[in-house]
């Protein structure tokens, strides 16, 4: 399956575009898995099967912390975070194929449920609060090691027909690409108020953008009336323009209506479209990423490992014992030269023995504590088991 992750300015329409999106999936008979991220929603206007208001009070957080909208939202999403690997079980298990009947000849079959082609996340309407905070990292990272995930940001087109709130969408759109690192998709929403061909021209005609705002520049946008482009942001959105040019080339560009369904169809097509890219250029990447944390643990294990070896002292020599009386012959000095060295080397012996069970013991304890080489790490949920341990959540 694939997840669909929906991030916008705040009014874009994110929450309607999910409505959109969830009931034409319903209509196609396929069942999408839904999930709500934003706790300060009164009521959104499709079902949720996992809802962060159902863990999170957010205004029993901000009174108990003592925080405003913006913080009680973050501290929500924290709290939320911890439990990831509860979320990321339910999905696995829910979008996991169904198993095969046990017996042909079983008296009452079982209808196999379909499973799970498309997740639906929906995110506060605060965007710097999902996907610059380390709450939000946490989800897409954990989404993203699981399952193809396609970031869909949300435009509200009527309110970027002007080439300085289209520029700033753009530079918004492009921060979030590089900071999260998987496939977008630019949804030009509301296309029932406004066109949006107009902003697809501007991404791949760079003369269509310089005269839209050239004629901007001459009625007085920037810089007073008949400035003739001699403002500070019409040199800006020129350079940016040319900057931007490379950007647009790995972005996917649709025009939506949620209101009217228009475009939901192209959309569809687009998310497959970065699925393949996923699969093809980001995952290997993440798959490395993935490959030099591990190695990044163990290597910090076993220095840990030696480390607290040196510190137990468990490889340096024992100081040998003084005999008892001094030899009185030649013969007596051999003997108990003889005797010195057989107590040496069974204190060397023991002393082998000694670390080799200590170090296996240690390093079956961080085994069973981290996860063995190919398996999940425990390191990956540390954040959840301190704020457990702190009585947080």
């Amino acid at each position: 399956p694939v997840a669909i992750v929906c991030v916008g300015m705040a009014g874009s329409g994110k929450t309607t575009f999910m409505q959109r999106i969830n009931a034409h999936l319903h209509s196609k008979k396929q069942l999408p898995y839904v999930i709500n991220l934003d706790p300060a929603v009164h009521s959104v206007p499709f079902d949720s099967n996992i809802d962060i208001r159902d863990s999170v009070n957010y205004k029993e957080v901000m009174k108990q912390y003592n925080l405003g909208p913006n913080g009680g939202i973050l501290t929500s999403l924290n709290l939320f975070a911890t439990k990831i690997d509860q979320i990321l079980a339910l999905l696995e298990k829910r979008t996991a194929p169904p198993p095969a009947p046990t017996s042909p000849t079983a008296s009452t079959p079982t209808t196999p449920h379909k499973p799970i082609k498309h997740i639906l996340v929906d995110t506060p309407g605060q965007i710097e609060v999902f996907v610059w905070s380390a709450s939000g990292d946490i989800l897409l990272n954990s989404l993203a090691s699981s399952f193809p995930t396609v970031i869909a940001y949300i435009i509200d087109t009527p309110r970027t027909t002007s080439t300085s709130t289209f520029m700033s969408n753009m530079l918004y759109a492009c921060s979030i690409l590089y900071k999260t690192k998987l496939p977008m998709i630019l949804v030009f929403n509301k296309t029932d108020a406004q066109d949006a061909e107009f902003a697809k021209e501007w991404m791949t005609d760079f003369e269509a953008f310089q005269d839209a705002l050239r004629k901007e520049e001459e009625g007085g946008s920037f810089g007073g009336e008949g400035s003739g482009g001699s403002g500070y942001l019409g040199s800006l959105l020129n350079s940016m323009s040319l900057v931007l040019e490379e950007f647009y080339r790995h972005l996917s560009v649709v025009g939506v209506s949620s209101m009217t369904g228009d475009g939901i169809d192209e959309f569809f097509e687009s998310v497959q479209q970065k699925k393949e890219e996923f699969v093809r250029d980001y995952q290997p990447e993440l798959e490395r990423r993935r490959a030099q944390r591990e190695d990044d643990k163990k290597k910090h294990r076993e220095k840990e490992l030696g480390r607290l070896m040196k510190d137990m002292n468990v490889t340096g020599p024992k100081p040998r014992s003084k005999p008892s009386e001094e030899p009185e012959t030649v013969s007596d000095a051999e003997d108990l030269d003889d005797e010195e060295q057989e107590v040496e080397m069974n204190d060397d012996d023991d002393d082998e023995t000694q670390e080799d069970g200590l170090e296996q013991r240690y390093k079956q304890a961080i085994r069973d504590s981290h996860g063995d080489e190919g398996g999940p790490s425990g390191d990956d949920f540390s954040f959840a088991r301190y704020m457990h341990k702190a009585s947080i959540g």
